[in-house]
């Protein structure tokens, strides 16, 4: 079966709730391709090596976490962005992005995707009095060591976290998917034992240390690949449609 491409892209910006999220970049259609949809091919990230994987799976959307148009970036269409814009705008296929509005929200964004796939129950926001807060606060389904609960993260995303371990067993954590490594102060303040996102930055590691926190870094790429494979199936079930997601390896 197929959809208009205008109706797909009208319900993932309501179901998202977009219009009610300020962020660095344009959320929804990027690039108009083809105007019917039959298959989406969804990815983190607007790659070349992404946009090859779908002309190749003759994709008539792709779907991303990161895609373009940031702010503050070089405007103009030179070198990588316009090899990319060639690849989309040659085959007539659409660029669909949703950045913060993936990572908030409370069904297939990247943080609750995150906790169902490694064991966390969620409480409620990192930042109770601001409505925009990203991150989450909750539970393990089970307490562990920090040791037992990176080997949980290594087998489960199959990649080895850096670790910053503490003596305490880890019962609440708070996390946040991609390059929050800043929010370690407001997880501190939540109380929590154990702190977990994509990525560090060398005041990270004093930060945890020094307030005896436990603190894991997944990777950014890792920590975000299962927000948009969970739009991308509720959007292709709301409208008998194909998806599949390709993962471009990425260490980061």
């Amino acid at each position: 079966m197929a959809v208009a491409l205008t109706t797909l892209v009208d319900e993932a910006d309501r179901y998202l709730g977009v219009a009610k999220i300020s962020d660095y970049c344009p959320n929804g259609l990027q690039v108009e391709g083809r105007p019917q949809v039959r298959r989406i091919v969804s990815g983190v990230t607007a790659s070349q090596a992404l946009l090859d994987a779908a002309v190749d799976a003759h994709a008539d959307v792709v779907l991303v976490h990161h895609g373009y148009f940031w702010k503050n970036e070089d405007p103009r269409i030179v070198g990588m962005k316009q090899r990319r814009l060639k690849t989309l705008l040659n085959n007539d296929i659409s660029l669909l992005a949703y950045h913060l509005p993936l990572d908030v929200h409370p069904e297939v964004g990247n943080n609750v995707q995150l906790a169902r796939m490694l064991g966390l129950v969620v409480e409620g926001p990192l930042e109770p009095d601001n409505p925009r807060s990203v991150g989450l606060v909750g539970s393990l389904d089970t307490p562990l060591t920090p040791v037992d609960f990176k080997r949980r993260i290594q087998t489960t995303l199959g990649r080895e976290p850096l670790m910053i371990e503490s003596p305490a067993v880890i019962r609440r954590i708070a996390w946040c998917t991609g390059g929050a490594q800043g929010y370690i102060d407001q997880a501190v303040m939540a109380g929590v034992d154990a702190y977990l996102t994509g990525e560090v930055s060398e005041p990270t590691v004093h930060s945890a240390r020094e307030n005896g926190l436990s603190f894991f870094a997944a990777g950014h790429h890792a920590t975000e690949r299962y927000g948009v494979q969970a739009l991308g199936d509720y959007l292709a079930k709301r409208f008998a449609v194909e998806h599949l997601f390709i993962d471009c390896p990425n260490p980061a």
